[in-house]
């Protein structure tokens, strides 16, 4: 039951990733009927990640009220609505008021998603099922592009929002069916099963979950909690600025149109399902065979930032799309073997009553993060993506270092007398 729960989250992930970057792709068209140009389009990238970064906040703290079943049904339902009346804008203002209760709600996944994580699995599992749920990200990213231009040609960018709207609406109908209650309470569950999640089957490498839950003052005041929100403020801007700005990039300086946008901007997505597989593998592999949970997570959060910054620094001087697109793959493989283990940290330091928070907080901090290079692409690209592609580079290390100096020894924290790490 824990890998089909997790599999229906990366489902809708694959779904979140269609709707958000269903205007990207589209864009050449949409700025043309509306009158937009490239500086609105950074605007509207800017309205939805501010959208995006207060509701990480305000869904982690729903999600540890509501619980995860509700939690993922109230977030997919206002995002499905929102993507769908993007069929009938006429103007920038509608469009930006759209952007914000999708990037509300489209928050919601990720909060959401740290929590599922940290109620039915393991700690010897969380890195791989983190995997699975971020290579739904990467699968959406994939797909987007050729199904956005697909129906983008078929029935034009109107038709397109409102087929895609649809989507998370019948992704409801399994979850809710399937998704009964949390793993304590699931009437489906096998005792073996409950057994093994809880950590009370016997397994030694299975620990139970910690109990630990505090309030986000306490929650604060430890240095752990602070290398989740500092790493990921530095690190998420650089898979950003791909999701974000890739078909842009692509247009502009090798002249696409949208028809070749759904041609190559897949291909960097499928680097990254495979870095996000890889580093939740890597992760559990090394557990498995006796490693600490400190060493297992750094090492994988170290080679994928390692990973990273070669083709960041390549990537300035690309001459051709598919030298581009495929160094591109590379960056993402290395950002998401990294990301993956640190969207797992707050599992792996706190109990359940706290990781839909700092999750929450871990994401409007990698938000808050890109916004700041949101507001340097117009101005940095003016001439070239050079120099954002070597901000980009700089930010991994700084990143990197968040996670060795204030991340202490990853293993549970177990009480307010665990402050010794304090911030």
């Amino acid at each position: 039951m824990r890998w089909l729960v997790i599999t229906l989250i990366g489902l809708a992930t694959v779904i979140n990733y269609i709707d958000r970057n269903a205007l990207a792709v589209m864009w050449p068209a949409v700025s043309k009927e509306i009158g937009a140009d490239k500086s609105d389009y950074a605007l509207l990238v800017t309205i939805f990640m501010i959208a995006y970064a207060f509701g990480q906040s305000v869904f982690g703290k729903i999600f540890d009220v509501i619980g995860t079943r509700m939690g993922f049904a109230v977030s997919i339902l206002f995002w499905s609505l929102s993507i769908g009346l993007h069929s009938v804008v006429r103007s920038l203002g509608l469009l930006s008021l759209l952007r914000v209760t999708l990037g509300v709600s489209e928050a919601g996944n990720w909060p959401g998603a740290a929590k599922a994580n940290a109620l039915w699995f393991p700690q010897k599992e969380r890195a791989l099922a983190q995997g699975i749920f971020n290579a739904g990200a990467s699968l959406g990213a994939i797909v987007s592009a050729p199904l956005v231009a697909l129906l983008f040609t078929g029935f034009g960018w109107r038709t397109t929002f409102l087929l895609i709207g649809v989507l998370g609406f019948l992704w409801l109908l399994p979850w809710l069916f399937f998704y009964r209650a949390d793993p304590d309470g699931h009437p489906w569950l096998t005792q073996a099963e409950r057994d093994h999640i809880m950590g009370t089957a016997g397994d030694s490498a299975a620990p139970k979950a910690p109990a630990y839950a505090p309030g986000w003052t306490e929650m604060l005041r430890h240095s752990e909690s602070w290398a989740i929100i500092l790493s990921r403020f530095f690190l998420d801007p650089v898979w950003w600025l791909f999701v974000s700005w890739l078909p842009i990039y692509l247009a502009e300086t090798f002249g696409f149109d949208v028809q070749q946008i759904g041609m190559f901007a897949w291909v960097p997505f499928v680097g990254a399902m495979a870095g996000s597989l890889t580093g939740g593998w890597l992760s559990g592999k090394l557990i498995a065979r006796g490693r600490t949970v400190n060493f297992a997570r750094k090492t994988a959060i170290t080679l994928g930032c390692v990973i990273m910054l070669p083709p960041l620094l390549l990537t300035m001087h690309a001459a051709t799309p598919l030298y581009a697109v495929l160094l591109i793959a590379v960056i993402l493989f290395g950002f998401q073997m990294a990301i993956n283990n640190i969207q797992t940290l707050p599992a792996d330091y706190f109990g359940g009553g706290t990781v839909g928070s700092l999750a929450g907080l871990g994401g409007t901090a990698a938000v808050a993060g890109t916004l700041v290079t949101t507001w340097l692409v117009p101005s940095m690209t003016q001439e070239s993506y050079a120099p954002i592609f070597a901000l980009a580079a700089a930010l991994v290390p700084v990143s990197l270092l968040c996670v060795w100096l204030l991340g202490g020894r990853i293993a549970p924290l177990t009480s307010p007398s665990h402050l010794n790490n304090e911030a």
